[in-house]
């Protein structure tokens, strides 16, 4: 899917813009580096008390809204959230978390689909290096 169209849907959302930075395959995909299938994002705890009043959690500390899924944390990972996201790269006036932290993510991961991103990730690093 187009990114466009899913920052389309997550603008929808109407959600402060400093509370919150797209994680997983999206930093990969405003990139052009791959197309995107859903929207990861990650949200200040202050946003998610909001959240969590509005919209059901589907799996522990996530809502999923059509292709949006936002969390106050993400699965198997460790990261200081409020950390991501005020370091975020502002890419088309959204925040994308770092290539950096997406790459170790998906290396704890390591998913068959992890893999290829991998892959993606450390050949653009290193060409804008």
């Amino acid at each position: 899917m187009d990114i466009k169209i899913l920052l389309k849907e997550l603008d929808r959302l109407n959600l402060p813009k400093d509370q919150y930075a797209i994680f997983g395959s999206g930093p990969v995909g405003i990139r052009n580096l791959k197309e995107s299938n859903d929207l990861d994002i990650i949200v200040k705890d202050n946003l998610w008390q909001e959240l969590i009043k509005k919209y059901p959690v589907v799996y522990p500390n996530v809502i999923k809204i059509n292709n949006v899924e936002l969390g106050k944390g993400w699965f198997k990972s460790n990261y200081n959230i409020n950390e991501l996201i005020n370091t975020a790269d502002i890419i088309q006036g959204y925040r994308f978390v770092k290539l950096e932290y997406v790459l170790d993510y998906k290396k704890n991961f390591n998913r068959e689909k992890d893999i290829q991103d991998i892959k993606i990730i450390k050949e653009y690093l290193k060409t804008k290096n």
